[in-house]
């Protein structure tokens, strides 16, 4: 791995965190299997997204033209690739909240439509969901949704090889150099990577969208700072588009695979067959321990722990010990590692890293499985955080379904867990 500066090395990890347990494999390999099989609904419920639109509806609506346009694009969508690129906020790198994405526009007589994918509010926003709808100004407005309209700041009709997985081989030339050229732009402290080589394309893309031969388009840097690209000609009065965010930053995964953090075949297929064409998959993800055992560093060894008939026991240490060492633990002594972290993992499963992190992005049931995997398939589970956790996750999804439904007024019915627990930070909080 290269040496990182310390702000640089917790964003890098940030995204490392996220590409290991937003998307898990399972998920990416089910919704891959449906959508081959030509099956584009199928794949958005394996990825955790739901369908508000009708297309036979649409079509006794508004037409053949527009029906045929909107079932090409589902048909092509990957709803798995859509969630690994889709905004995010620290600091446990959740889907950004409330907000509405434009993924196609369309022109036709019955007036502009967008085809767009929507996140709830935080307050209803168990399961980490997303929604796709169409949108049209002249159409109703989206239930209790807080932000109805598309978003100009994160849009993707304009980056269609983050959802498109025939368009998915584009991403190596969009997705900005790595390194960048520090050299290139002056720009403020504290801003990330930016694809400096790519704004001045990218901006001509965005004008040529809205119309425009030339202009100036707005580049955010942070909430202070904007930049202005002038294209040359154009309006100078009128107010300047702002460049997409999938357009002003470096791909995450390049600064990834470059500080040695992640491995291509931990990335999502059609991501790595983009960043390096001709690859050969290998194993997918590096476990952090094999089978169903875990590592321990144990008094300057790396030892493991695993499931021996039903029973979570050290395997590197002898039964004679063992029993020596839970006799002096049983007299106030200090145990073994593994022995501490055997107790550990029954007493508080729920702060393990990897099954706090999929309990973080709604994927209980793989949590209950990473559980499963390391106390046996007959544990029984104490009364503690975790179960409170489970509990707290089923009550959210009835609050997420009242709000699918439009019975939960315009905000949460009442005070949920999560708002007194350790994920009770703002969701509007920094976007990494």
């Amino acid at each position: 791995m290269h040496p990182l500066p310390a702000n640089e090395n917790l964003r890098l990890l940030f995204w490392a965190r996220v590409r290991e347990f937003a998307v898990p494999p399972s998920m990416i390999e089910s919704a891959t299997a449906r959508r081959a099989a030509g099956d584009w609904a199928g794949a958005c419920a394996a990825a955790r997204v739901d369908v508000d639109l009708c297309v036979r509806s649409l079509r006794r609506a508004h037409g053949g033209w527009l029906a045929a346009q909107v079932r090409a694009d589902l048909r092509h969508l990957a709803p798995d690739l859509l969630r690994w690129h889709f905004p995010r906020i620290a600091p446990d790198g959740l889907l950004r909240p409330g907000l509405t994405v434009p993924l196609a526009r369309y022109r036709a007589e019955a007036g502009e439509f967008h085809l767009v994918a929507r996140t709830p509010p935080a307050w209803a926003d168990a399961g980490q969901r997303i929604s796709l709808a169409l949108w049209s100004r002249s159409g109703r407005a989206a239930g209790l949704h807080p932000h109805p309209h598309p978003d100009r700041r994160y849009r993707l009709d304009l980056h269609r090889h983050l959802w498109d997985a025939s368009r998915a081989g584009e991403l190596r030339e969009r997705s900005g150099r790595w390194p960048p050229d520090e050299n290139a732009i002056q720009l403020p402290d504290g801003v990330g990577p930016c694809a400096v080589d790519r704004w001045m394309a990218e901006a001509a893309l965005l004008l040529r969208a809205e119309g425009h031969t030339g202009g100036v388009v707005a580049v955010r840097l942070t909430s202070r700072h904007r930049l202005l690209l002038d294209l040359g000609g154009g309006d100078r009065t009128r107010a300047a588009p702002v460049l997409p965010d999938a357009a002003t930053w470096v791909l995450p995964d390049l600064e990834l695979l470059h500080a040695g953090i992640l491995n291509v075949d931990q990335l999502h297929p059609l991501v790595a067959a983009a960043l390096r064409p001709g690859h050969r998959p290998g194993a997918a993800r590096k476990p952090a321990a094999t089978g169903n055992s875990r590592l321990v560093e144990c008094r300057g060894a790396t030892h493991r722990i695993g499931v021996v008939n039903g029973v979570l026991v050290p395997l590197d240490h002898d039964p004679e010990e063992i029993r020596r060492e839970e006799l002096l633990g049983a007299l106030g002594g200090t145990e073994l590692p593994c022995l501490r972290a055997i107790d550990e993992a029954h007493r508080s499963p729920e702060n393990l890293v990897d099954v706090r992190a999929r309990l973080d992005h709604g994927d209980a049931a793989g949590a209950l499985a990473t559980v499963e995997g390391l106390l046996g398939p007959d544990v029984l589970l104490r009364s503690g955080a975790l179960r409170d956790e489970l509990e707290t996750a089923v009550e959210r999804q009835l609050v997420h379904g009242l709000y699918r439904a439009g019975l939960a007024g315009y905000g949460p019915p009442r005070q949920s867990a999560q708002d007194t627990s350790h994920r009770g930070h703002p969701r509007h909080a920094t976007s990494l």
